[in-house]
């Protein structure tokens, strides 16, 4: 929006358009706050680390892989058996067979960034001067030597089995690429290839166009090339008249320079014959008169050697312009690839295992792939389960027992498995979903004149509005801006909303009235990340966090703030009246709970519906050998659970 008022001047009255967000077709919406807070891109502290998602998956060779690499991040797939499935064949074989992985990663790195090339390519001016044209020969250069890279793809896709990779190889096949090759190869030379360095680029491009096919052309090459003999012929007299090792250097814009040593000349005073003087500590930059007047001269041989070029090059432009379509299929075929090999990379080194894709979201000791990389295997892997009768999870814990992390961590798999990749984890099964929402930081807006708590109801009101079944939320420490009981109501209420969505929601939250208010409501699990306390010799508290997530709502009879405080060396006197407050609104708030029977009644509801949903497990999952004695056991359970509840 403020773009088009700032671009084109125009604005739009308040409130009066109605705004929907779309993802592509058959991609996953990622929202902005995600994108950030889930570090996706790049990292919140430093922008140029790699400790993001992009930079963990990012081993790509070429720069068409890279970008593939981040729109697959930022929209990943959704459709499991047409895409991500296939995925996974591809990178089972590419971990598992060392030679071809390797074959593949080597023909990678010959390939130049064609893909940008064909897009200006495609575009057909009007206005042709001598530095489009260069540019024009420039992009065949780089179409020619990206033509021969992918014969050396094919040949290294050649033992490939998995229907993605050979259907990669079919579209790279000799029979695609070749007529193309062979239209340049019949207007240019063989063995020019596309060059970095200026120099070479202006050499390449001069002597581009084969010998032969224009006399004029031909003429005004051989004067380009007599007046670079006298370029070095002039560098060698300069050398022998003064007894120096000047060095010829070339670049786009002052074109021929010398590179003098101040120590070559006597009490380091360079003459006068050498203008344009440049000092850079012991060395000097500089030209010659008669070297600047042999520049002049080549820039217009060499002028005059593109616009000639230029004639014989038009009909083959045509035809590429004609082939553009299969050669951007090409160029998203070797992108492709070059994902696929960074996933392999990475899931050989780090020992990332396959996962399935079914209804169900099911990880065992899961890791955060950031962290585990940087923590070098000390990280704490974690367990996680969601269907559709458990999609509403309330993570509560201490201060920094992991409740961030551990929420994370669940987003962070998830796009990993919907872009093809494997995952950490000893086990992994997730659902295809749609959506990623995430409300995790604690961040004013100024730009946007929106306090923290602002912020908070701003982005809520966008999840509630676009959260559906086949959604993945992530919200940590709903309610902090405001008041305690203004925060309570609103992550209460809040949170009864995206129960009825049936999305899988992860709440991390300090509000232990949260859990408790929800935990007999269906489709609610509580966890809690375990803290093990103690005391020092000194007889100062010491919390031990075990990063470990654990059933059911954590206690907070221990105090676990008060005493991070105490031992942090807050005053006595601050910490007495502190837990005397703490121990009053413990039994005010145990006063005012009461058994009823309605309460019986919800828990009986749950105890059902936790039932229905084990079955649905076993009849979907279980083997017949264990399944009676899977049966027999649970059936003992819920008539023991069901008998607690009526002596309660």
């Amino acid at each position: 929006m403020k773009y088009i008022e700032h671009q084109f001047t125009i604005s739009f009255s308040p409130h009066s358009l109605r705004i929907r967000y779309q993802p592509s077709e058959d991609t996953m919406m990622i929202d902005i706050s995600a994108i950030q807070s889930l570090e996706i891109m790049q990292n919140l502290r430093d922008h140029k680390s790699k400790n993001s998602l992009y930079g963990l998956l990012n081993y790509t060779s070429t720069p068409m892989g890279a970008r593939m690499l981040r729109s697959n991040i930022l929209q990943p797939p959704t459709r499991g058996e047409a895409f991500i499935a296939p995925r996974y064949d591809a990178l089972q074989e590419l971990s598992s067979r060392e030679e071809m992985f390797h074959e593949i990663r080597k023909s990678l790195k010959l390939f130049h960034d064609v893909e940008r090339a064909l897009t200006r390519l495609i575009i057909v001016r009007v206005n042709t001067g001598v530095d489009l044209i260069e540019e024009q020969i420039g992009q065949i250069l780089l179409v020619k030597s990206f033509l021969e890279a992918v014969t050396e793809l094919d040949r290294a896709l050649s033992p490939a089995q998995s229907a993605l990779l050979v259907k990669i190889k079919d579209l790279c096949r000799p029979e695609i690429t070749g007529p193309i090759l062979g239209s340049i190869k019949t207007v240019i030379e063989a063995d020019v290839t596309y060059m970095k360095s200026p120099l070479d680029l202006r050499n390449q491009r001069t002597f581009a166009v084969k010998s032969g096919i224009s006399g004029m052309l031909d003429v005004a090459r051989q004067t380009y090339k007599e007046l670079t003999e006298e370029v070095h012929e002039h560098i060698d007299d300069i050398n022998k008249r003064f007894k120096i090792g000047a060095i010829l250097k070339y670049d786009s814009g002052r074109k021929y320079w010398l590179r003098i040593r101040c120590s070559d000349f006597e009490n380091a005073t360079v003459p006068p014959l050498f203008i344009n003087q440049v000092r850079k500590k012991d060395v000097v930059e500089c030209q010659t008169l008669n070297l600047v007047k042999l520049n002049v001269r080549l820039s217009d041989t060499s002028n005059e050697v593109v616009i000639r070029s230029d004639a014989i090059i038009q009909n083959l432009l045509q035809d590429l312009r004609m082939a553009s379509p299969q050669l951007f299929r090409v160029c998203e075929s070797v992108a492709l690839v070059d994902m696929l090999i960074s996933f392999a990379q990475l899931t050989t080194t780090c020992g990332y295992v396959r996962p399935e894709l079914t209804d169900t979201l099911a990880l065992k000791a899961a890791r955060h792939p950031i962290l585990d990389r940087n923590l070098s295997g000390s990280f704490v892997p974690n367990d996680y389960y969601a269907t559709d009768q458990y999609c509403f999870h309330v993570v509560t814990g201490c201060n920094m027992s992991g409740k961030s992390t551990y929420i994370r961590t669940v987003a962070l798999l998830q796009i990993m498995a919907q872009v093809g990749c494997f995952v950490p984890a000893e086990y992994a099964a997730f659902p295809v979903i749609n959506n990623i929402f995430a409300r995790v930081s604690m961040e004013d807006s100024i730009e946007a004149s929106l306090s923290t708590f602002s912020v908070e109801m701003r982005e809520m009101a966008f999840i509630l509005r676009n959260v559906d079944g086949k959604s993945l939320a992530i919200i940590d420490e709903l309610g902090r801006g405001t008041s305690t009981r203004d925060g309570l109501s609103i992550a209460i209420a809040m949170s009864e909303a995206l129960v009825q969505t049936k999305a899988s929601v992860w709440f991390a939250t300090h509000f232990i009235e949260l859990a408790q208010l929800l935990q007999e409501r269906p489709g609610v699990l509580n966890l809690h990340l375990a803290a093990k306390s103690s005391t020092t010799s000194d007889g100062l508290p010491h919390l031990q966090m075990l990063y470990k997530v654990t059933a059911g709502s954590y206690n907070d009879e221990n105090h676990y703030g008060i005493n991070l405080a105490r031992a942090i060396g807050f005053p006595a006197d601050v910490i007495s009246k502190a837990e005397e407050v703490a121990d009053s609104i413990r039994h005010t708030r145990e006063s005012n709970q009461q058994s009823s029977n309605s309460r019986k009644v919800a828990t009986r509801r749950k105890l059902l519906l936790n039932l229905h949903e084990s079955l649905q497990q076993a009849h979907k999952w279980g083997s017949k050998e264990s399944l009676p004695g899977y049966l027999k056991r649970l059936q003992s359970e819920f008539v023991a659970r069901m008998a607690n509840i009526d002596d309660d």
